[in-house]
This record gives C-alpha cells, structure tokens and sequence, in this order.
C-alpha cells in the first residue's frame, strides 16, 4: 500500500518549487489600500480646510471683499501699484493699456489732428455748466437770453463737429490708403475728443494748438 502515500522525496522537491511561487507572487502583487489615492486638489484642499459657501447677497460679497482686504494689506498695495501703472501708461498712450477704441495707428493719428488745432467743441463741457446755472437764475428774461446763446452755441458746435469729421476722415484715408477707414466711425472719435476738456483728454495728448503732426 504504498504506492497511496507521497513519498518524502518528492514532498521534499516540490516544497522549493512552491516557496519561490510565493517568493515570485510577492513580488510582482502589491496588495492594495483599500482605498483610492486622493488627487492633488482635493489634498490641498483638505490642508486648506473647508471651502466657504459663496456669497448669497451683494452686501454679504462686500463684506468678505473688505475682510480679504484687511487680511492681505499687501495684496492692496499691489494692486494699487498695478492700477497706477496702467493709468500712467494709458495717459502716454501705450497702446497695451488703451481701450479696443483708442488702439491703433489710425486713432493716433486722429487725436494728433484734434490736439493740435482749437476747437469750439471744446467748450461743450462749460457750455453744460453755464445751461444749468441758469436754470437757478430767477429771471425768466435771463434764462431766455442764456437759452438762446447756448442753443447758438450748440448749433455752430454740431456743424463745426460734422466739418471736422469729413475733413479728418478725408486726412485719415489719405495717411492710411491700405487702411479700411469707416467715415463715421472716424468722424464720431474725433467728435468726442474735440468735446472733452484738454485737460481730461485719455490719452493725454501729445501735441499743442498750432503743432505740426509727426510723420
């Protein structure tokens, strides 16, 4: 009967054979976590801690703006610096900084066109101003006589405005003939620039009344 029993030696001769399986399986099988590995975002914020809900009110947003601002004062001084930077350079009119409107050779070369003439637009703005004083003036007699003025006024403006514009739209095709030059798109720019007081033109302009334009 003994063939039914194993014998020693071929106990003896499987027992390596089976070590290096288990030596080979332990290699090459890494057991798992049991759980999945958090991504980068969800463990920065889980250091951050819990995100706050957004803000259900437009008083409530201005209330955490204003407490951001008190927790990063330095954040505030930046972005100060950075709000000056850009005004200075619109002021010099860097075509970087300036408005889509403003950009361009063909809108610099308008602005040097109403900069460097006087322009009765650009009593507009004072024109306003004389409007409603006397609307406080307590004479009905003045008030008429202000009306009439100013309504003079305004219509010599409007019809030196239209002249202006033809003739720097007319300039503009001429400087710029491979351009595409829209007339009243030109002529409404520099409309409004001859309308605003020297002083508060953006960009700040480059040229005196009776200046030659630069090539």
């Amino acid at each position: 009967m003994r063939f039914l029993r194993r014998s020693t030696t071929d106990t003896a001769a499987e027992e390596p054979e089976a070590a290096e399986a288990v030596d080979v399986a332990g290699k090459a099988y890494t057991p798992g976590k049991g759980k999945a590995t958090p991504k980068r975002r969800e463990a920065e914020a889980k250091r951050r801690g819990p995100v706050a809900p957004p803000p259900t009110t437009m008083r409530e947003a201005m209330k955490r703006n204003k407490e951001l601002r008190k927790a990063n004062p330095q954040n505030k001084e930046e972005r100060r610096a950075a709000a000056k930077a850009r005004r200075d350079a619109m002021m010099r009119g860097d075509d970087k900084a300036l408005l889509p409107r403003d950009r361009g050779p063909v809108k610099r070369y308008v602005r040097d066109l109403v900069d460097s003439r006087r322009n009765l637009l650009g009593l507009f703005m004072p024109l306003a101003i004389v409007v409603f004083l006397a609307l406080l003036v307590p004479l009905p007699q003045v008030q008429s006589y202000i009306t009439l003025l100013c309504t003079a006024m305004l219509l010599v403006m409007a019809i030196e405005g239209f002249v202006n514009g033809r003739k720097i739209a007319r300039l503009v095709r001429e400087k710029f003939p491979k351009e595409p030059v829209n007339g009243r798109s030109i002529g409404w720019y520099a409309f409004v620039r001859a309308s605003q007081i020297r002083r508060l033109r953006m960009p700040k302009p480059r040229l005196k009344p009776g200046d030659p334009i630069p090539n």
